[in-house]
């Protein structure tokens, strides 16, 4: 962090005193988010994210072995303690990500800008999810593989949670696409972010936050999938626990109509108690400390 008066900022970012003191004012307020966040429920919550577009109700008529088996982890957190909710993504009403952060970073937006919270525009991640991931102290990611890859459903929440990953509030609402403003306010955040106050820059929501995957499929893509997911979730600032992870596979040497008694059967079961049990570990020893003692460079994303 430069150490610069407001009349240097001011000429640097070719701002006058009104525009700079909006930037001065999102800092301000992100910093009080950031000391929200770090405090938490006395209680663990535990989040059960299925990317499953199958439902024993719905065309495949037969319920999914990824959720199937996020359940069963739920239900051990739950006997250990921990507050749960699932949230099976193929009943929300989720849009695509416009990917506004390739721009500048603070073309993206918390809540995302793209779909307005609470407009007829917004959409259930607005609405919705943003709240609920902002909740939980740990998070549980489940979701077959499709094509050698996590699912659809999965991967467009994921990409939606890059407004949590860093986004602020936009510099001007009536204009929150305002290119030339916008970059103007990263150039801000990149001179006065500060990587010993949360906040002080791009706010990482995940920071902190305990996470475990599932992957279940018929043949080779689950560590695919599993990488993947590691890669962005780790990014985006959560913790992994040693064994946070598991696949249930089949074998391409059977039909499919096979899978579901392999896959839910009592390996993968004990695994998912495991699973339970370190992610609780986790969560708990989170707890003690505030989220935000991992560090990251908030002047970037």
């Amino acid at each position: 962090m430069k150490n610069l008066s407001d009349a240097e900022l001011m000429k640097i970012l070719d701002v006058d005193a009104k525009t700079l003191n909006i930037f001065k004012k999102i800092r301000e307020d992100t910093i009080k988010e950031a000391k929200k966040l770090s405090r938490g429920n006395k209680k663990i919550k535990v989040l059960g994210i299925s990317g499953s577009a199958r439902d024993e109700f719905d065309m495949a008529q037969e319920s999914s072995n990824s959720e199937e088996l996020l359940k069963r982890c739920l239900g051990h957190c739950k006997k250990l303690g921990a507050e749960i909710e699932l949230i099976p993504l193929r009943k929300y009403d989720i849009r695509h990500c416009k990917a506004c952060y390739s721009t500048t970073n603070t073309q993206c937006h918390f809540y995302c800008s793209c779909y307005p919270r609470g407009t007829p525009q917004g959409d259930d991640m607005s609405n919705i999810l943003y709240d609920k991931v902002l909740g939980a102290d740990a998070i549980i990611f489940a979701t077959p593989v499709n094509n050698f890859k996590m699912s659809t459903l999965m991967a467009a929440f994921i990409d939606r949670c890059i407004s949590l990953d860093g986004s602020l509030k936009p510099a001007n609402p009536k204009s929150p696409k305002d290119k030339k403003l916008n970059i103007k306010h990263m150039k801000f955040i990149e001179l006065t972010a500060d990587n010993t106050i949360p906040g002080s820059g791009m706010l990482k929501r995940f920071t902190g936050k305990v996470a475990g995957i599932i992957v279940t499929g018929h043949e080779e893509g689950a560590s695919m999938v599993i990488t993947n997911l590691f890669m962005a979730l780790n990014h985006f600032g959560m913790i992994f626990p040693p064994y946070s992870n598991m696949y249930a596979m089949a074998s391409v040497c059977n039909s499919t109509y096979e899978d579901k008694k392999i896959v839910l059967g009592e390996c993968y079961e004990k695994e998912a108690e495991l699973l339970a049990k370190n992610i609780i570990t986790a969560s708990n020893s989170i707890k003690k400390n505030n989220r935000f003692e991992w560090v990251y460079d908030n002047g970037a994303n």
